[in-house]
């Protein structure tokens, strides 16, 4: 009897031991992501591109859009005399996963790639730098020369897409085999390249005591993805599903993080339809938007509700409050509403994937305001009326967001023009800060586009998983994680 309770006692241990994963051995860690869009650095626009790329190549510069502080990171220094002519001095002795030099060349070489293609990186360099002359000095110094003073210098050349590329790809020009196969200079390289649908393995470049030498990236479900890190067997995931926010909390206890994303949503009114051009009809529509009810629904807790037009990842501090346009409030919506003389019916239209949740925003407006409000895809010759957009932002300065706020509505206050002006050719980043405040504040009253709601991002992770940190460009630092 003791012979067979012994057997039976062995087999269960076997078969318990079978049905739970063995943590990775000490040094690797296993990461669940969603599927980037592309691993070609000057490109990404979206949360996993950012987070792979982010490992496989180190900016220049860390930039903080609250205080102005800049932290170099390939760059020794980035600095200017007059904020027209700057200089950028990079670290020495850096070279590419391919043993090749990092030099001043090369980012020169890879800024005039990036303006010549249509890359999400390349508005950075034609409509933000917009710089004269920019020349490789010596091998380590760059000179760029602007059209006008400018102190945003810094949080443009911060911006994770403007990393530089081997000279290799920059004269083949096969960026979808880069893409597939990218060779970096950063913390850590990609062992054999990455596999759609499957993922790719990161190894550690030079060793670093007590951090993850060795990334296994896995692409799979959020959801699915979540309850392998609670049941044990991966160690962190990079997004959190819906139907899972309100678990993580007792779920994991403090091995949860939520940052802000680089993308925020707006409802503008162009200035052509007249049917908006009394600022009263806007702030109703405003104010008929319940932020929070999309945020719990169709949005599925991937966002919080906007509180100012600039959004976390882009403001220059906080504001004291929520913004007055911000807030949800029907009887106030249909009042002022009632006052212009508005009548319905009206429409807003969206873009591909908005509709999901411009559908129920729409239908929400209609039953505040008590006219007819109906969504729609649209129109290929652009809308007739106000829309729906979803802005990813390329890089941390407030004047590219604020600008391409005011392009989208067509909003052309000579005012507004000249605080941004200010802002940008301010002597400090404090000075800067204020004034990018002032021109926000003159938008959240002539309103011309609404805000709705800002991006975050979530990761949960296990108990033998440390140093878990996220800044809004390059997401989970996984060069800081020990596990």
């Amino acid at each position: 009897m003791r012979s067979r309770l012994a057997v039976l006692l062995a087999t269960l241990a076997l078969l318990a031991g079978c049905s739970s994963a063995e943590p990775p051995p000490p040094g690797v860690v296993t990461v669940g992501l969603q599927e980037p869009g592309t691993l070609l650095p000057a490109d990404v626009d979206d949360q996993a591109g950012r987070l792979v790329t982010g490992a496989l190549w180190e900016p220049l510069a860390d930039y903080d859009p609250a205080s102005g502080k800049q932290t170099p990171r390939a760059a020794a220094s980035i600095t200017s005399g007059d904020r027209v002519t700057w200089t950028v001095r990079l670290r020495p002795g850096r070279k590419f996963h391919d043993g090749t030099a990092v030099t001043a060349a090369s980012y020169v070489d890879t800024w005039r790639a990036i303006a010549r293609e249509n890359w999400a990186a390349t508005p950075v360099l034609t409509k933000s730098l917009r710089a004269k002359e920019i020349t490789a000095v010596d091998a380590s110094t760059i000179k760029i020369v602007l059209d006008r003073p400018s102190s945003q210098v810094p949080a443009w050349l911060s911006a994770p897409g403007l990393v530089p590329l081997p000279a290799s790809v920059l004269a083949s020009r096969d960026w979808n085999a880069f893409a597939r196969h990218p060779v970096g200079d950063g913390p850590f390289r990609l062992a054999d390249g990455w596999q759609p649908g499957t993922g790719g393995k990161l190894l550690r470049v030079t060793p670093a005591e007590g951090k993850a030498e060795e990334l296994d990236l896995r692409v799979g479900d959020p959801a699915e993805q979540y309850d392998a890190v609670r049941d044990g067997s991966l160690d962190l995931v990079t997004s959190v599903a819906g139907d899972r926010h309100e678990a993580m909390h007792t779920d994991f206890g403090d091995r949860h993080t939520t940052w802000p994303l680089p993308e925020a949503g707006y409802l503008v009114f162009p200035s052509a339809d007249p049917r908006f051009a009394d600022a009263t009809v806007r702030h109703a529509f405003a104010l008929a938007v319940d932020r929070g009810a999309l945020e719990a629904g169709p949005l599925a807790h991937q966002v919080d509700p906007a509180r100012a037009l600039l959004p976390p990842a882009d403001a220059p501090g906080e504001r004291t409050g929520t913004c007055r346009p911000c807030t949800f409030d029907a009887a106030a919506a249909k009042s002022l509403l009632g006052q212009s003389g508005f009548t319905g019916p009206t429409t807003i239209y969206y873009d591909p994937g908005a509709g999901v949740w411009t559908r129920p925003l729409a239908a929400g407006a209609s039953s505040a305001l008590g006219v007819p409000v109906t969504a729609v895809p649209r129109p290929p010759d652009g809308p007739a009326g106000p829309s729906t957009v979803d802005l990813k932002l390329a890089t941390a300065s407030p004047a590219d967001l604020l600008t391409a706020l005011a392009s989208a509505a067509g909003y052309t206050d000579d005012g507004f023009r000249q605080d941004l002006t200010a802002a940008e050719s301010a002597a400090t980043p404090a000075e800067a800060a204020q004034l990018y405040r002032v021109a926000e504040n003159q938008l959240l009253r002539d309103l011309p586009v609404a805000p709705l709601w800002t991006g975050h991002g979530h990761a949960v992770w296990a108990p033998r998983v440390h140093g878990v940190t996220a800044a809004p460009f390059s997401g989970i630092a996984l060069a800081a994680i020990s596990g």
